[in-house]
């Protein structure tokens, strides 16, 4: 009998040593690079003061312990040095400073303004217009925001200091002044621990992520099976003189200790993996939506208001609306449709509310995380090579989830309307379970409306997104994927190495494209983070035919989870109707992509849905090298 993979995440002291080594090696590059711009700033305030870099202190900041602290300028979590108005409350982070003197202020663009145009509900499915109003926002569109300084008209100063934007305002000319909020010297000390640490351990340190590894994993020497596939891989690409068009594919029943290696190997190449039936090392609680609902009601009872209306996603025209809990429940099971009889396409949004997750459903999710894969990475609790777990409680966590995705789905592409998460790349990794899935029945009217209905998109889109151009297009091709009975989500997940070229395609074709009330896309600010795009199959031929990239793309069956490295960019589809569930975490190997990302994020305008820096990932590795330095220290004293 095969021995269900171990739920508990405890430890023996010499794995917590051993764990505590790899955290320390990954860590150390981004520990020093965080040190070496903090010591370049003092060096250039203490010059500035005609001070010596020993003799010259900063000041410390005046903030509470468990104050989250941001630039007022780009929005980026500020962790340590930063500069302060000495005038008002105005507060400007290392990166700003830096572009500032350069003349080249790139962090918090402007703010932008979208127009959301209703053009009448036959519009949306390829009739004309019937009149062009200000139509409704969709669920995460930008909010306009109006700054109190003008940026084209800050600078720094000749000697390098900078003052404040808003000095001719209610502040009378302050200026920003270099403050702490760590304890004096406090990185650079840290960063000499450990690399004390690192050479009494004999560790090599580089990049996790660029280690020179082995050119075949423990996979390729297993037998194949009678179709010529290795068993634990999937092929899920189709690269010409490519070796990673296969993905790593465990069962979670029979995953012991010994396989967090071969994961490792995968991981640490940017590579996403999929461990099959999780469910089975659970104890079988049903994720029927009904039966939760019936949960959730009755914790909630007894706390809080309960809501008999929720706020759903049209996945046609991406607005949001409200529905009773039971109809939508009852959708899920046996389908919607709107008064064209087009089958409807709706996502639950935030239920049950993301933060309180664990408060009115605690056995889901407690069968969640006893689900959870590679729990040394996963366990939001106890994961020992999970580095947001090394924040202290007096800190603002982020929020890493657990959280609900509950959407309908069909196994035909539509082309228009059909239930998807669009393009886009998490700041963090992530693993996504799947839980529960219904196939809803097509009935003869709704069959006979697609095709017809379809044919007026595709004539649509030629006269507005093709104009004059000779193009022919084709009507969608009816055979479909996911009629395995397990078939839940299709995904789609890029190579990091691929972003580039796949972004060159998107801001070349992004007119082609459809998004708030089935209106082309007048303009990008960023093809991937704007999270308005979804490539369809035949634009998924046109990228590969015209770029020569293609993603990974399989089907996440019942009990699969999907653990994505941070910063790929991925799509789902799905097929049926799923309950998902999803939580972020941070591991040593993909730190840097986490850092790139959020420096990514900090250019994008300062009312984008994505620039705000919730997620802080330069104060979560100062904390996880604290705790790995106090760890080691305390074993080489034993």
């Amino acid at each position: 009998m095969e021995m269900k993979q171990r739920v508990e995440t405890n430890i023996t002291k010499e794995e917590e040593v051993e764990f505590s080594k790899y955290v320390l090696k990954g860590l150390l590059p981004y520990l020093r690079q965080l040190d070496e711009e903090q010591i370049i700033e003092k060096e250039r305030e203490a010059k500035r003061q005609g001070l010596s870099f020993s003799k010259f202190e900063v000041k410390e900041g005046d903030y509470f312990k468990d104050e989250r602290v941001y630039c007022d300028n780009c929005k980026t979590s500020i962790f340590d040095y930063h500069r302060s108005c000495t005038k008002c409350p105005f507060d400007i982070c290392l990166l700003c400073c830096r572009e500032l003197r350069d003349g080249k202020l790139l962090g918090g663009a402007d703010p932008i303004e979208f127009d959301f145009i209703f053009r009448g509900p036959n519009y949306l499915h390829g009739g004309n217009e019937e009149r062009i109003v200000r139509g409704n926002k969709p669920c995460d569109a930008a909010e306009p925001e109006i700054r109190e300084w003008s940026r084209s008209r800050w600078h720094a100063n000749g000697d390098g200091s900078i003052p404040c934007p808003k000095a001719d305002n209610e502040c009378d000319h302050g200026f920003l002044e270099l403050r702490r909020i760590l304890p004096l010297n406090c990185i650079s000390e840290l960063v000499c621990k450990a690399e004390e640490l690192a050479e009494k351990f004999k560790l090599h340190v580089v990049h996790l992520a660029e280690e020179t590894l082995d050119d075949r994993c423990s996979c390729w020497k297993s037998v194949r099976s009678a179709d010529g596939i290795y068993s634990n891989l999937r092929k899920a690409a189709f690269r010409k003189d490519s070796s990673d068009n296969f993905l790593y594919c465990p069962r979670a029943v029979g995953l012991h200790q010994e396989d967090l290696r071969h994961f490792q190997w995968h991981w640490s190449k940017g590579e996403p993996v999929i461990v099959s039936n999780v469910l089975e090392c659970t104890s079988g609680l049903s994720w029927e939506p009904l039966v939760m609902w019936r949960a959730f009601r009755q914790i909630a009872n007894s706390k809080f208001d309960v809501l008999l209306d929720v706020k759903t996603i049209n996945c046609l025209d991406w607005c949001e609306g409200d529905i009773n809990i039971h109809q939508f429940f009852t959708g899920y099971t046996k389908g919607r449709k709107d008064w064209l009889n087009w089958p409807e396409m709706l996502k639950l949004k935030d239920w049950p509310p993301f933060d309180l997750f664990q408060e009115l459903l605690p056995r889901h999710h407690a069968e969640f995380i006893s689900s959870l894969p590679f729990k040394e990475y996963t366990d939001p609790f106890k994961g020992a090579l999970n580095l947001y777990v090394k924040l202290p409680d007096y800190c603002v966590k982020p929020d890493m989830g657990p959280r609900t995705y509950v959407a309908y789905g069909f196994a035909q592409e539509l082309g228009r309307g059909d239930s998807v998460t669009k393009l886009h790349c998490d700041v963090s990794d992530a693993v996504n379970v799947l839980t529960h899935i219904a196939k809803v029945e097509l009935k003869p009217e709704e069959a006979t409306a697609i095709k017809r209905l379809t044919r007026k998109h595709l004539e649509q889109d030629k006269r507005e997104l093709h104009g004059d151009e000779k193009v022919t297009l084709k009507q969608k091709d009816s055979s479909m994927v996911g009629e395995d009975s397990l078939d839940g989500a299709l995904w789609d997940i890029f190579r990091r190495e691929d972003a580039p070229k796949l972004q060159e395609y998107l801001k070349k074709h992004f007119r082609e494209f459809r998004h708030v009330h089935c209106n082309p896309l007048k303009q990008v600010i960023h093809p991937i983070h704007d999270q308005t795009i979804y490539l369809t199959t035949e634009h998924k031929m046109k990228l590969k035919e015209e770029y020569g990239i293609e993603p990974w793309t399989f089907v996440q069956k019942l009990g699969d989870a999907v653990l994505i490295p941070a910063g790929l960019p991925h799509q789902v589809r799905n097929l049926k109707s799923c309950f998902k569930v999803a939580l972020d975490f941070v591991s040593p190997e993909h730190v840097g992509e986490c850092i790139r990302l959020t420096e990514e994020f900090r250019k994008l305008p300062i009312n984008h849905k994505a620039s705000e820096d919730k997620f802080e990932v330069k104060k979560i590795i100062i904390h996880a090298m604290r705790d790995v330095v106090e760890k080691l220290e305390n074993a080489r004293s034993r």
